[in-house]
């Protein structure tokens, strides 16, 4: 994409053989069962992290990016929405995380067509450096909420676009 697009994309982050840090991935494939192909609306996952993510990025109107994070301060499963403005505050114990508020000013520094309205959902892990193919008790407990919330914002988001895509 050369210029920005009337679109959103939806970027699911994380690793499925890392029990919780595929959180995001798996949240992206549930949002996937319920909005694909909803006008408007790109759905993406990725293992990718900092400026790599420029690749999946650019050209969109909006993004909303899905995470595992580990702040410490949070008890596992607890969804923490982040704004634009707030992701230079971020903490740095996820390597998803690294760099997404720099990797967006770059960007835009350089002159992309970089989302106007970005949105991020970091799902709070214990561990997110085990081996393991499936989510702990408390990411299993919270995954409906999350999924839940990640629809009612994109629900929310498609509704203001345009009507011409």
């Amino acid at each position: 994409m050369s210029e920005t697009s009337n679109r959103i994309l939806l970027l699911g982050l994380g690793n499925d053989i890392l029990t919780d840090d595929a959180v995001g991935l798996n949240v992206v494939r549930e949002v996937r069962q319920r909005l694909g192909g909803a006008p408007g609306l790109d759905i993406q996952e990725t293992m990718e992290m900092g400026l790599t993510l420029l690749d999946f990025i650019v050209g969109y109107r909006a993004l909303v990016l899905v995470d595992s994070i580990q702040t410490g301060t949070a008890s596992p499963g607890h969804l923490h929405e982040i704004d634009a403005a707030s992701l230079k505050l971020l903490p740095t114990n996820t390597p998803h995380f690294l760099g997404i508020g720099e990797t967006l000013a770059l960007g835009r520094k350089l002159g992309l067509p970089m989302p106007e309205e970005v949105r991020v959902f970091a799902i709070e892990v214990g561990d997110p450096f085990t081996l393991g193919t499936s989510l702990t008790p408390a990411l299993q407990e919270a995954f409906p909420n999350v999924v839940e919330r990640v629809v009612a914002v994109l629900e929310e988001m498609l509704r203001a676009l345009p009507t011409q895509l």
